[in-house]
């Protein structure tokens, strides 16, 4: 199994850490560093999480020219013109001095403005691009015809959905973004019921119930790069090692079917 992927134009482990809980505190801030050193090459966030507290953490934590690392954040979230070009700009601004940062490794379009066309919306995100100050565009809570329409504006480095072992109905958007190069990011990575055959591969190694779920994952697309969310070095450290649990053929269709 690759533990690598690559997300545009840069190869990141396929282990990164979800930060929605990430309050800015000595601590976290502390966490967030060794995290770092512990190998997480992926850390995400977003304009919303804990009031702008959790860009300002990452923001404290990462030096300006620090390497290797790709922070994504996002913006856009809701509905009532939160993706109108304008509002995307405020927000992208707030994002760019949130971590005090001259350049944002990955932005997402947190979630398509039902009135706002994506195009528009898009078109705000890369006059950053086009500066040079946004590097890399995602899209999150997409289907394939949405995709298509937003890489007809710009590359798409990542497409972020919910996926996990009880709910894979975009199984389409999966392998779409396998067969384009599109780094697949799913949320709640670790959501629902582990199941019969999730205990019983975890027994057998031995390991946790929550690493076989993320092992699941590794082998279902080498596309996909999971964000578990953890305030905790001992779980990160847990799910980081995940990267070296191979599940048989065997195995994985047995938790595939429930």
């Amino acid at each position: 199994m690759n533990r690598t992927v690559v997300l545009g134009n840069i190869e990141v482990s396929r282990i990164g850490l979800g930060t929605n809980r990430l309050r800015n505190t000595d601590h976290n801030t502390a966490f967030i560093r060794a995290a770092i050193d512990a190998g997480v090459q992926m850390i995400d966030t977003a304009h919303l999480y804990t009031g702008g507290e959790s860009e300002k953490t990452i923001g404290r934590a990462i030096a300006a020219n620090a390497t290797g690392v790709v922070v994504a954040t996002k913006g856009g979230y809701g509905t009532g013109g939160r993706g109108k070009p304008d509002v995307l700009r405020q927000e992208i601004e707030q994002s760019f001095a949130s971590p005090r940062s001259p350049r944002i490794g990955l932005y997402y379009l947190h979630r398509v403005d039902p009135e706002t066309p994506i195009e528009e919306s898009l078109g705000a995100i890369k006059e950053y691009v086009d500066r040079g100050t946004i590097e890399r565009v995602g899209i999150s809570k997409v289907d394939i015809p949405l995709i298509e329409r937003a890489r007809k504006i710009l590359p798409i480095a990542a497409v972020q959905n919910e996926y996990n072992i009880s709910k894979r109905t975009c199984d389409d958007v999966v392998d779409y973004c396998a067969r384009e190069h599109i780094v697949f990011v799913p949320y709640y990575p670790l959501r629902g019921d582990s199941g019969r055959a999730v205990r019983d591969a975890a027994m057998r190694r031995p390991v946790t119930e929550q690493q076989v779920m993320l092992a699941w994952l590794l082998k279902r697309s080498p596309a996909m790069l999971p964000i578990p969310g953890t305030l905790s070095l001992e779980h990160l450290r847990e799910n980081l090692d995940t990267l070296s649990i191979e599940l048989s053929d065997a195995e994985f269709d047995d938790i595939a079917g429930g």
